[in-house]
């Protein structure tokens, strides 16, 4: 079984989905693919059929803040649901289903 990543992200300040946004897949220091959040601000099928192991997530946020948010992550086998939550003050995320 392979992985599979999809993301999204919120502009908590505003109260609504972040469209626009750049996210890029990177492994090894190499960006593997690179996606833009829609309408919703999600992206729906950032990566599939990939290797499982260490990945990071760098998202380009609308915040004056963070400008580059960056997670790393160990993707074992299945789907992955990464979000951003961010605001001018903050953010976070979590493992989404």
């Amino acid at each position: 079984m392979s992985v599979s990543v999809s993301t999204h992200v919120l502009d908590t300040g505003s109260g609504r989905p972040a469209p626009g946004v750049r996210v890029e897949l990177v492994r090894d220091r190499d960006v593997m693919v690179t996606g833009e959040t829609d309408a919703d601000g999600r992206i729906a099928e950032l990566a599939t059929g990939l290797e499982p192991g260490r990945y990071a997530l760098v998202f380009w946020p609308p915040s004056p803040f963070f400008t580059r948010v960056e997670l790393e992550v160990d993707l074992e086998q299945g789907h992955y649901h990464v979000p951003l939550l961010v605001s001018p003050y903050g953010c976070a995320s979590y493992r989404g289903s």
